[in-house]
């Protein structure tokens, strides 16, 4: 447990969850799961968002230090610099060692991602950021999410890849990153309404926000399987099948909901999960038509 706490705390965790999705992409586009430098690329990039995310938040509001959410980090400032200097430096290295067409692909989705958590502008109410723009925060979120896993194994590839099957699957992505952040807004709903940052559980309420996740998800399950169906991949249906209906459960789960890790550990894990599963079932595919 303690090192279960230990990724998730460090941002480890859900580094990994965006790198087993990349990796599922690669599935997804028929191709033979492998390790690439824009594997590295991206887990030290999203490492290095997610812990300068919270690094700034802690430098422009000292209060933070002592909420909850950072008693990780006022435990263990040092090993936490530590860490945001690691992550800056793998970042830096994979970089160099990424293709050009990559590095063109991920600037503005980084641009976006970076400006998301650093301060652009002061204002009279304080330091400005792109997510204190009504309603865009896990919009903003779930589209750097969809285009970097999805995008950045498509740009490497070079198989010809038809543009409706990115397309869909960066929308089904977006639908399912979307369902497992819209929970993350209703926990915040004191907070955000104290802040008067405007999001959807406070502009609908946070029954009507929990059934937006469950209709986004279904919306998922249903392109997945149309989807797969039509490229002839239906082992993918059943990991697909697995992660909604996983997924599912704990979006409706009173009892997993009051988990201390149900935020960072569950919904993060859906995505962790996803890839893991397609993964697998490729797998097992890959050794039935071997033994066939």
């Amino acid at each position: 447990m303690k090192l279960i706490k230990l990724l998730i705390n460090s941002n480890i965790y859900i580094s990994l969850a965006a790198v087993a999705l990349t990796v599922s992409t690669q599935i997804q586009l028929g191709l033979k799961p492998q390790w690439h430098p824009y594997l590295f690329l991206i887990f030290f990039a999203t490492l290095f968002e997610y812990n300068l995310h919270r690094l700034i938040t802690i430098l422009t509001h000292s209060e933070a230090i002592n909420s909850e959410k950072h008693s990780w980090v006022k435990k263990n400032s040092i090993w936490f610099y530590v860490l945001v200097i690691c992550s800056i430096i793998g970042f830096l290295i994979s970089v160099f060692q990424a293709k050009v067409s990559v590095l063109l692909t991920l600037a503005p989705i980084a641009g976006l991602t970076l400006f998301y958590s650093t301060p652009i502008t002061k204002t009279a109410n304080g330091i400005f950021r792109l997510r204190q723009i009504p309603y865009l925060k896990i919009f903003l979120i779930a589209f750097v999410w969809s285009t970097i896993t999805i995008l950045l194994p498509v740009i490497h590839s070079e198989n010809k890849i038809e543009d409706w099957r990115v397309t869909t699957m960066i929308i089904e992505r977006f639908l399912f990153v979307l369902a497992i952040t819209i929970p993350f807004d209703i926990r915040d709903v004191e907070d955000d309404s104290k802040t008067e940052l405007k999001t959807i559980p406070l502009k609908i309420g946070k029954n009507k926000s929990l059934k937006l996740s469950i209709v986004l998800m279904t919306l998922f399950l249903i392109l997945t399987i149309i989807h797969y169906t039509i490229a002839s991949q239906s082992f993918l249906i059943i990991a697909y099948v697995i992660s909604f209906l996983t997924t599912l459960f704990f979006l409706i789960s009173k009892k997993i909901q009051n988990l201390t890790l149900y935020y960072y550990g569950f919904l993060d894990g859906t995505m962790f999960l996803q890839g893991i599963l397609v993964l697998l079932f490729y797998i097992i595919k890959q050794n039935f038509n071997q033994y066939a």
